[in-house]
């Protein structure tokens, strides 16, 4: 049957604007009646671990698209949703990167794919390389993947994309570096979970450097540099970087900032003209969180979920 998703059991992509409908897992449930196809962002979720029964289950992950392809106009459909590919810790979300890339004729109103929402631990998701959908959509707008393990992006030129976020366990120094080579001009949301080199991140704020200049990214109005086991030194970077003056969200939670990188923060440019510094899940002292209020007072400043052990806690592993 279709059905909607339930909000508490999937990571909700951010920046999807449609209700998410679930296009069924089996033939057999297909009768029910569909929406129109341009207002949901539909999800497929092909979780043969998931079935009781995966005899009643398309043979394969193409099988289960063509039949999406048969069922939906898709020539209408504006937002996808992409879950498991088959068996959650196995298989590769680059099933639904190729025939997806393979179909874009079939897609000419797409402009939003929410990669890898599975509702498991975000280091156990098996990712792929997402460059075919920048290179098969010119007019995608936002691309939204969750999934560290086998990330793989090549430098682009994508005149249209407005939303980039990569969330990751631990993100490749490699696709660091893709981002930040890649000419996006439009791009206005840039979100980026570092994480730590237990689960793959080698990424250095070095590779974050053509980022900061701003130089291929004048439409940026948000950067989230989230969850980096050097939040300290990003933050240095940042407190003199280029592209800090255009923006209007600066986000550095979730990460192990602590009062070093607060200081930084303070004795670099002034950060008043932001609507909001995101600094939460910190392990600054209260001292410093009362410093940066004070310094800030006309920015939304979120300071909350302070950690007090020597442990590292990320955000990005619940």
């Amino acid at each position: 049957m279709i059905y909607d998703v339930p909000a508490d059991e999937v990571w909700l992509p951010e920046h999807l604007t449609l209700p998410e409908r679930n296009f069924p897992t089996r033939e057999k449930d297909a009768g029910a009646a569909l929406p129109d196809a341009a207002a949901v962002a539909w999800r497929l979720d092909y979780d043969r671990e998931g079935e009781e029964d995966p005899d009643l289950l398309d043979p394969d992950y193409a099988s289960y698209f063509a039949r999406f392809l048969r069922t939906v106009d898709t020539t209408r459909v504006r937002e996808l949703v992409f879950g498991s590919c088959g068996e959650v810790y196995f298989s590769s979300c680059g099933d639904a990167v190729e025939v997806l890339a393979g179909a874009a004729d079939r897609f000419p109103a797409l402009r939003a794919i929410a990669l890898g929402d599975i509702a498991d631990e975000l280091a156990m998701i098996v990712q792929a390389d997402v460059t075919p959908l920048l290179r098969a959509f010119p007019a995608l707008e936002v691309l939204e993947v969750r999934g560290g393990s086998n990330l793989e992006l090549e430098p682009v030129r994508h005149a249209s994309l407005r939303v980039l976020r990569l969330e990751a366990g631990g993100l490749s120094a490699g696709a660091t570096r893709a981002v930040a080579a890649s000419d996006l001009p439009a791009l206005e949301h840039l979100e980026l979970w570092l994480g730590d080199g237990n689960h793959g991140g080698d990424a250095t704020p070095a590779d974050l450097a053509p980022i900061l200049t701003g130089e291929r990214l004048p439409s940026l109005r948000y950067l989230g540099l989230l969850d980096g086991e050097f939040q300290d030194e990003i933050a240095a970077a940042v407190a003199s970087a280029p592209v800090v003056a255009r923006l209007e969200t600066l986000d550095l939670s979730l990460g192990e900032l602590t009062d070093r990188g607060g200081e930084a923060l303070l004795a670099g440019q002034p950060l008043t003209h932001l609507k909001k510094l995101d600094l939460s899940h910190h392990s600054m002292s209260e001292a410093m969180t009362e410093r940066l209020r004070a310094a800030l007072p006309g920015v939304e400043v979120a300071l909350g979920h302070r950690r007090k052990g020597g442990f590292r806690y990320s955000e990005a592993m619940e």
